[in-house]
């Protein structure tokens, strides 16, 4: 097997396998990401670094989030179904994991504003609130269309004193929220530093989020262990851009006796424009600054992408996860809009634990798969919690 599977870290050119690297023309940029990749590589390994960033995930964010048995979801689909309790952390989801680490990195570069994109907003929560705490000025770009979906992380965002900033091109969602902010960035970088929202972009974005995240999966695999006595079958997580899923996947990489699965969203079908899955449609090509896997129109265009989840609604996809699945290491699959609504409602019904719209995709490959892998154990990574999209689901649900 690769040793890059053994790593959370890429080549030094920022490539797992053939996707990743930095494809910028900017020269000024690239000698702004050549000091951040070394200023990351200084601090990563720093003692005062490591003590502060510890002390704040367990005394502010209240790690380790603990794993769940999920005792009625699994009595009903006959598998011992777990969940990874991500929604527990402060702010409601995992990107808290990687917005402290880019704070942190953002003071040691001496920058004084933090430029993101949200989708969903629970980075631009995330990042909003480490901003705060560092005393960082914080801009948000945010699709127009998401803004109205997400209006609770939004209000949450202002009154963590962001400057949230509207995008009104193309479709207003997540991919025109990166180019603005990106955008944005390049005529900043000498004050600001991009927190970049999952495993995306330019090397060595891409490294930095994976390498905040992979705490999910060390926790998770050591407390797997520690309530069952052996390692999961199965572990899912939903992908959009792969934040959440490559930090939980890192965990288990070397476990060759455990499969793991990324959920795409498949939304309202498979025609381009339905849907967001870049892994299962995806060809090569260019996008933000890396090559992935893309959703691109017949003359090589990048395409709309389309989600119920907002923070799933984007046209590619983190270079870690193309090169895991051009390997074979990973099992992608796709879960539609519907299926994930009812994942939503039933892990609500049954647990009394409302996920966020972008983990309830995993929780229902979980459902789908235990009906033909009875009596197996499952972990599924639940990435967020629910509360952004209740006033969503209860109003496109007539509810």
């Amino acid at each position: 097997m690769n040793n890059i599977l053994n790593s959370e870290l890429p080549t030094k050119d920022g490539f797992f396998g053939e996707f990743g690297g930095q494809y910028v023309e900017d020269e000024n940029l690239k000698a702004e990401f050549k000091k951040i990749y070394e200023a990351f590589l200084a601090i990563k390994d720093d003692k005062d670094f490591n003590a502060e960033l510890n002390y704040l995930l367990k005394n502010y964010v209240g790690r380790p989030s603990p794993i769940y048995f999920a005792r009625n979801l699994s009595k009903k689909y006959g598998c011992d179904i777990y969940l990874k309790r991500e929604d527990l952390n402060h702010t409601g989801a995992h990107k808290i994991n990687h917005a402290l680490g880019e704070a942190l990195l953002a003071k040691k570069l001496g920058k004084k504003k933090i430029i993101a994109e949200t989708g969903a907003g629970q980075h631009g929560v995330a990042t909003a609130t480490a901003a705060a705490l560092m005393g960082l000025e914080c801009d948000i770009y945010m699709g127009e269309v998401d803004i109205k979906k997400e209006k609770s992380n939004v209000d949450k965002m202002k009154i963590l004193g962001a400057n949230i900033i509207p995008v009104t091109a193309g479709s207003k969602t997540l991919k025109e929220a990166v180019d603005a902010s990106f955008a944005a960035y390049s005529r900043e970088y000498n004050d600001a530093i991009y927190a970049i929202g999952s495993v995306v972009g330019p090397h060595p974005f891409p490294m930095i989020i994976e390498y905040f995240q992979s705490i999910i999966g060390k926790e998770a695999r050591g407390q797997f262990l520690s309530e069952t006595g052996e390692l999961p079958d199965y572990v899912l997580a939903c992908v959009g851009g792969g934040s959440n899923s490559i930090g939980m996947f890192n965990g288990f990489l070397k476990d060759e006796s455990v499969k793991l699965v990324g959920v795409e969203p498949m939304g309202k079908g498979e025609k381009l424009g339905e849907n967001a899955a870049s892994l299962t449609y995806g060809k090569e090509g260019v996008l933000h600054g890396f090559k992935c896997l893309l959703l691109q129109d017949e003359k090589g265009e990048i395409a709309d992408a389309y989600s119920i989840a907002s923070g799933l609604d984007y046209p590619g996809v983190g270079p870690k996860h193309c090169h895991l699945k051009s390997i074979g290491r990973v099992d992608y699959k796709t879960v539609t809009d519907k299926e994930a609504v009812d994942a939503f409602f039933e892990l609500s019904r049954l647990e009394g634990i409302i996920p966020a719209l972008e983990s309830s995709h995993a929780v229902a490959m979980a459902i789908k798969m235990a009906k033909d892998f009875q009596g197996k154990k499952f972990l599924v990574n639940l990435s967020g919690r629910g509360d952004k999209d209740v006033e969503f689901i209860l109003n496109s649900q007539n509810i």
